[in-house]
């Protein structure tokens, strides 16, 4: 696929392209998604997905940062955020953690960390499209809840951080060095459930 352009064209068969090629990054990582698999999964001609992502890493991009977002909004449309923080929090710890454990949020990251070295630009959208978007969505929600005087928070930068932190426990090292890949509801309850309690422990004002 062209590389050197960072023009991207959006046309009635965008999303389609956008579907197309998340099945086939999942299936086969950032190297080996061919052209050809990801036009006949898409459905689209090799013209056409040329003319839509001139560059594979752009198209690989879009595909990580449309779905942090869209994660991201998700949380945002379903958590009550006039709710107690605690109840926030945990719908928030929720969240985190079935994205960072799903198959799509596993493969990524690998995508992104294996690739970074030598396509740089994929760790750093990674990043800002994941968890920097996560850091400034808790920041957002601490200044409104330590004007509200439900928490007390000097730096919210670092306790957004920390909380982020607090989700990964246990389950994201075991992720990362390949001990599991999948965990059961009560894992991952366990986890959120800590890192609200500690995060409040804290920061609760």
């Amino acid at each position: 696929m062209p590389d050197g352009s960072n023009t991207i064209k959006k046309g009635r068969k965008f999303d389609q392209v956008l579907a197309g090629a998340t099945e086939v990054f999942l299936a086969s990582g950032f190297e080996g998604a061919s052209v050809d698999d990801i036009a006949r999964a898409a459905g689209v001609s090799k013209a056409t997905l040329y003319s839509y992502f001139p560059d594979k890493r752009l198209l690989f991009m879009e595909v990580a940062k449309g779905e942090c977002c869209r994660q991201a909004d998700l949380a945002v449309e379903t958590i009550d955020m006039s709710a107690p923080v605690a109840t926030v929090l945990r719908a928030a710890a929720d969240h985190m953690i079935d994205f960072i454990t799903s198959e799509f949020g596993q493969r990524i990251f690998r995508i992104c960390v294996a690739e970074s070295d030598r396509f740089p630009e994929l760790g750093r959208e990674f990043y800002n499209s994941g968890p920097a978007l996560i850091r400034g969505r808790l920041v957002s929600y601490f200044e409104q809840a330590v004007i509200r005087g439900d928490l007390a928070i000097d730096d919210l930068t670092l306790a957004a951080d920390q909380f982020h932190e607090l989700c990964k426990a246990d389950l994201f090292t075991r992720m990362v060095f390949n001990i599991s890949d999948k965990f059961t509801a009560t894992e991952k309850q366990r986890i959120a459930q800590g890192a609200v309690t500690t995060f409040l422990a804290r920061y609760g004002a």
